[in-house]
């Protein structure tokens, strides 16, 4: 077998042309996800797994720093072949290495990879665990959209018709920007929203700085949906490689009652493609038929638009140090059932 080696990769049109390749891939192991985490002053690698000079993997991994201990994070990662032995070995030699040069007490992984007894089973071989807690969207709702506009409206419900058409007789008007300013905006519905539906938000810096690294580079938008001047809803929505994701939505309370954040999604989808984009992420949904969970509301919403449940393996921990990480698991497993999750 031929031998993988590791080096950093330094050259962002090296790392993008290697993802423009994956279509699996989406924007949490892109180039700009580090520049972002860089912005907010977490230590990135970006690894480069190469097989006779030839590129066969890459991985964004980033030291987090928290009360409970440091820990290592790959988002939507690593980008390799998963059937691949000496590959797999390499990833998890790698992340091993960086973990304890770090200090960390462990390594968080939620790979580009749909749950299966495969994944589930390479992943327990290699000593992994189920982490007490996700680190991005584990079950999601995602769309097809090289169908026409016509095949797409056709397949939603239609109760999402519905809402669809009655703002836009309405005259609710939908307006995008890649100004990073007006996240202050969107930063104070996010606080509205989660008072509403019970969830932590983000920090201004943390919308802020993602928005402005990805609005540099042409892959978001904010979305604002307005009647008569007055906000409904808004959305933060990533445009990277086949995938566009609804990645953060916020609303008033105007918009319970206005169907303005209906027709930001339609308008989404349609800007998606485009951009010949393939397929449109509607990011996390409960599972189904769970009417009790806290986000079953949004998940209805979500499922509307005729999208299929993708869902991809629940975050796995690589334990570093075990008495840090005991410690770290009473705290996340007290924090999952106190939010609801």
């Amino acid at each position: 077998m031929d031998q993988v080696t590791v080096k950093l990769i330094e050259d962002k049109n090296e790392w993008e042309g290697f993802l423009a390749k994956h279509p699996e891939a989406n924007f949490l192991q892109s180039w700009y996800w580090g520049e972002f985490h860089q912005s907010i002053g977490h230590k990135i690698s970006r690894t480069g797994f190469y097989k006779n000079s030839e590129l066969v993997g890459v991985m964004i991994s980033i030291v987090e720093d928290a009360m409970r201990g440091r820990y290592l994070t790959v988002p939507g990662g690593p980008i390799i072949n998963w059937q691949d032995e000496e590959l797999v070995k390499a990833f998890v030699e790698e992340i091993k290495r960086v973990a304890q040069t770090e200090s960390c007490v462990f390594v968080r992984v939620r790979p580009q990879l749909e749950s299966s007894d495969f994944s589930k089973e390479l992943f327990a071989k290699y000593g992994f665990k189920k982490a007490p807690m996700h680190l991005h969207a584990e079950l999601t709702s995602q769309l097809d959209i090289t169908k026409s506009e016509d095949e797409l409206f056709a397949g939603m419900r239609k109760t999402t018709r519905h809402e669809i058409k009655k703002a836009m007789s309405l005259e609710v008007e939908v307006t995008t920007t890649t100004e990073p300013s007006i996240l202050k905006n969107f930063y104070d519905l996010q606080i509205e929203t989660s008072k509403r539906q019970k969830f932590v938000p983000f920090s201004y810096k943390f919308l802020e700085s993602q928005f402005e690294v990805f609005s540099k580079a042409d892959k978001v938008l904010l979305y604002t949906a307005k009647l008569r001047e007055k906000i409904l809803a808004q959305a933060f929505i990533i445009f990277y490689g086949d995938e566009a994701a609804y990645h953060y939505g916020a609303s008033t309370e105007d918009g319970r009652h206005y169907p303005g954040a209906y027709l930001i999604q339609w308008e989404a989808i349609k800007e998606a493609k485009r951009r010949g984009i393939k397929r449109y992420n509607f990011w996390g949904v409960a599972p189904e038929g769970e009417k009790g969970h806290r986000f079953h509301g949004v998940s209805v919403f979500k499922r509307g638009f005729g999208g299929t449940d993708v869902s991809y393996l629940p975050a796995q921990d690589l334990v570093i140090n075990k008495p840090r990480y005991l410690l770290n698991s009473i705290i996340e497993n007290t924090r999952k059932i106190v939010r609801g999750l």
